[in-house]
Order: C-alpha cells, then sequence, then structure tokens
C-alpha cells in the first residue's frame, strides 16, 4: 500500500514537471515537432517514467534532467533564431517532391518517400491527380505543403451545375485520335507505379496490358520501366512522368 501510494505521488509530480517543461519549451513542441523536438520530447517522457516505476531513487534524479534538457532546448531554440544557417543544419530544408507538375524521383528516393505516401497525403488535401499540382513541398516536420496550378484551382471553385461525373467525349479528351476512350468514374486511378504495371487497377477500367502500351507508344513512349508514374481519370485524361 505504501509503495502504491508513494508511486501515485511519483504519478502526480512527473506529470506536473513535464507539464512546466512543456509550457516553458512553448506552443512550438505541440503544433510543430522538428527531428531535435521530438528527441527531446521522447527523452523527457522516458525519464518521467523511470522516475515514476523506481520509487526507492529520489525524485531529483529525474526532474534535474528533465530540466537540462530544457535548457539545451531553450538554448538551440535561441541559436536557431539568430542564425538562419544553424537553424537550417538542426531542422534541415523542405524537400521539392513536385516541381511544375513534374515528381522528383531523386528527391523522394533521398526521402525515402514512396509514391503510395504521395498519392494519400494529396487525397487527404482534396488533390486527386497529380496533374493539378505546381509545386508539393515536404516540410522538415514532415508535412505535405502543396501548391495547385492556378487553372485547376479555378475550375475547382466553380459551383458545378449537377453531381454526377462530366461525359467523356472526344474532343475534351487529351487521348489520341483512334484511340478507344474507357469510361472510369472515381479517382484517377494509378495504371504503372516505379515502372510496374498494376494489373488489378487495369482490370477495374476494364482494360488489359496491350491496350496500355498502345496508349503509351502514342505518346512516345516503348517500355513501361520507363515511367515512373501513370494515372487516368474519369474524363480519360492520362497523367504520365518518365523515369
Amino acid at each position: 500500500m505504501e509503495d502504491l501510494l508513494s508511486m501515485s505521488l511519483r504519478t502526480l509530480a512527473a506529470y506536473a514537471v513535464v507539464f512546466v517543461a512543456m509550457r516553458i519549451m512553448g506552443k512550438r513542441e505541440i503544433g510543430k515537432l522538428s527531428i531535435f523536438d521530438l528527441v527531446i520530447s521522447i527523452m523527457i517522457a522516458e525519464i518521467a517514467v523511470i522516475v515514476i516505476e523506481n520509487v526507492d531513487e529520489p525524485l531529483a534524479k529525474g526532474v534535474v534532467p528533465i530540466f537540462l534538457l530544457v535548457g539545451i532546448q531553450l538554448l538551440l531554440a535561441w541559436l536557431s533564431l539568430k542564425s538562419r544557417a544553424f537553424r537550417i543544419k538542426m531542422d534541415g530544408q523542405p524537400s521539392v517532391l513536385i516541381r511544375n507538375g513534374k515528381v522528383d524521383r531523386e528527391e523522394m528516393r533521398k526521402q525515402r518517400y514512396n509514391l503510395d505516401d504521395l498519392l494519400t497525403q494529396l487525397r487527404e488535401r482534396n488533390i486527386t491527380n497529380l496533374a493539378d499540382v505546381e509545386f508539393a513541398l515536404l516540410e522538415s516536420t514532415g508535412k505535405l505543403t502543396v501548391v495547385e496550378k492556378a487553372e485547376y484551382e479555378k475550375e475547382r471553385r466553380k459551383p458545378s451545375a449537377s453531381s454526377a461525373p462530366p461525359s467523356v467525349s472526344p474532343a475534351s479528351s487529351s487521348a489520341p485520335a483512334g484511340v478507344r476512350e474507357v469510361r472510369y468514374e472515381g479517382l484517377p486511378i494509378p495504371l504503372i507505379m516505379d515502372g510496374k504495371v498494376q494489373d488489378k487497377n487495369l482490370e477495374e477500367i476494364g482494360q488489359t496490358r496491350f491496350w496500355l502500351k498502345k496508349q503509351l507508344r502514342e505518346r512516345g513512349i516503348d517500355d513501361f520501366k520507363d515511367v515512373f508514374i501513370c494515372t487516368y481519370d474519369h474524363k480519360g485524361n492520362f497523367y504520365i512522368d518518365k523515369k
């Protein structure tokens, strides 16, 4: 019973110490975490757990390291405010994943960021087509900032007369003359990712690799492996980014 009471009191004390520490470090720790901020937060949490569990150790053995970490964080935050070079070294710089509508494959590889991650984050921002994106920047906090192309932004803001998807006509489609249109209604569907054909997605639109090969050849591409990503939307438009 005594141990339980001691642990309860240490838990309350640890909570108070961590609460004060986070308030001292400021709202930045809550709103966005850089790599250094994340490390500091994890270390404070781990020390707090040790303080709670080791009831035989003085509480000061946990409190002192916590406020030492707080002091280090405040010092580095002050240096970051004074020096942009230091801030870049600590937090890093944003990485451009899409520039002028083209996916930067090399930068994605450096950041270990795959196409599924990119498409997911775009959909979370109600962007369904890569062709709508002018720039996409991966911030040092891990957040994706997206700038849409102006013409698409205006088009998306126009009120629609009907919620039904628009019909596809040869005049409005970007497919070459003589190529049969496919009616696919929904989000743009990836047909090729990282040079690999997504056969299941082809089946969903009722088409084959032969059809896809023909589409690519009409656009001057002979091999699936030359394509980084290829998507197809319900209007019959392709988005193709070559390696």
